[in-house]
């Protein structure tokens, strides 16, 4: 029991340093990359021809954002089976807008737009910065380089409660293009400070902070995607230590648990007859329709590739394929005890019960008597 709980402790603190890292769903890749290459995996490209051989570990990301990860067992040979993980790197949160320097009633303010669906209630009076990717000159070339500003930079202010004396009968209603807009700056100080010309597409200060922090100049910032993300870290929780309390458990806590169990099987590989699979797609949260979600071609090409690789007739690619199991893991809501009647009686999901297998009748997950079944038998 000891060595089971410093075990768990360990997993723990090793996913509170993830997803504290792992801030957009470009800084989960390159967390995930990292460990893959500490464990000997090696980088192949969809744009090269690849090389593989069984006993093999591999890895190739799409646009920084999805990334696969696969073990060629050592006794594969065509047509046998691929067993899947599949995850999604994504999270509900703001955005910044192409076009984002906003000035009002004496502020500097930053224009975001809503991704996903998320409780925007709770990224009011938070302590709020930015992270992403970064498209820049280096010398005589453009790099693209990972930005995460570790410092509160902005806050979305809620309206004091002496002017919104109706909140408590109407709801807390935001309108998400004027409402939800960051505070970066006051512009009598931002004058005083000279933080920059303003007129540009972007408040200066935006600028000069990733400026400061990749330890560039302004002048080598040639465009960006950006995300608003929260600055308070991760914690363990609770009377004992039993909650974790985080942002973007949705869904990194997959992508951990399915990288962890990737790393920790290492040892068997040798006499496996299949290949392992470890797929994070982003997009998940707008509906998985981008050139990198779980619905484009990723999946499927790179299937094909395999089959390819390893000379299979047309017929066993096939084969494989249906011979193949997919587990799609992500976050499902235990059930809250301020809000019991949200769940069906006797369908309420429990802390401390093991995983939970989402099934629906009208095929939005793929579940059914036989995969179900699968499933359960493996986690016994």
């Amino acid at each position: 029991a000891m060595h089971a709980g410093r075990e768990l402790k360990t997993l723990t603190d090793g996913f509170l340093k993830f997803v504290d890292s792992a801030v957009t769903p470009f800084h989960c890749v390159d967390q995930v990359r990292q460990k893959l290459v500490a464990a000997g995996f090696s980088a192949v490209k969809e744009k090269d021809v690849w090389s593989l051989q069984q006993g093999g570990k591999y890895f190739f990301t799409r646009n920084q954002s999805s990334i696969v990860a696969f073990v060629v067992g050592g006794k594969f040979v065509p047509g046998n089976s691929y067993n899947i993980v599949a995850a999604h790197t994504d999270s509900p949160h703001l955005k910044v807008k192409p076009k984002s320097l906003r000035s009002k009633a004496g502020y500097v303010q930053l224009g975001v737009e809503c991704y996903g669906g998320g409780l925007w209630n709770t990224w009011f009076d938070r302590d709020l910065t930015v992270a992403g990717r970064v498209i820049l000159k280096n010398g005589g070339e453009y790099q693209q380089r990972l930005v995460h500003v570790k410092r509160p930079l902005m806050t979305i202010p809620n309206l004091a409660i002496h002017l919104n004396r109706s909140i408590y009968e109407d709801g807390f209603k935001p309108n998400k293009e004027t409402h939800v807009l960051p505070v970066l700056a006051t512009q009598v100080i931002s004058q005083l400070e000279g933080d920059g010309v303003e007129g540009g597409d972007h408040p200066p200060e935006l600028l000069n902070a990733l400026a400061s922090d990749i330890g560039c100049q302004v002048s080598d910032i040639h465009d960006f995607e950006l995300s608003i993300v929260d600055t308070q870290p991760a914690a363990i929780g609770g009377a004992h230590r039993e909650l974790i309390f985080s942002p973007r458990l949705d869904n990194l806590m997959s992508c951990y648990c399915g990288l962890e169990a990737l790393l920790d099987a290492d040892s068997t590989v040798a006499e496996d007859t299949d290949v392992r699979v470890l797929a994070m797609f982003d997009h998940e949260e707008i509906g998985s329709q981008s050139a990198q979600g779980a619905g484009s071609s990723l999946l499927t090409e790179f299937l094909h590739r395999m089959s390819t690789v390893f000379a299979a007739p047309p017929q066993l690619h096939e084969v494989a394929v249906k011979k193949s199991f997919l587990v799609s893991i992500d976050q499902a809501h235990a059930i809250h005890p301020n809000y019991q009647e949200k769940h069906e009686d006797a369908h309420k999901p429990a802390m401390h019960k093991g995983i939970v297998i989402k099934t629906n009748q009208n095929q939005r997950y793929a579940t059914n008597a036989i995969t179900g079944f699968v499933l359960r038998e493996l986690c016994r």
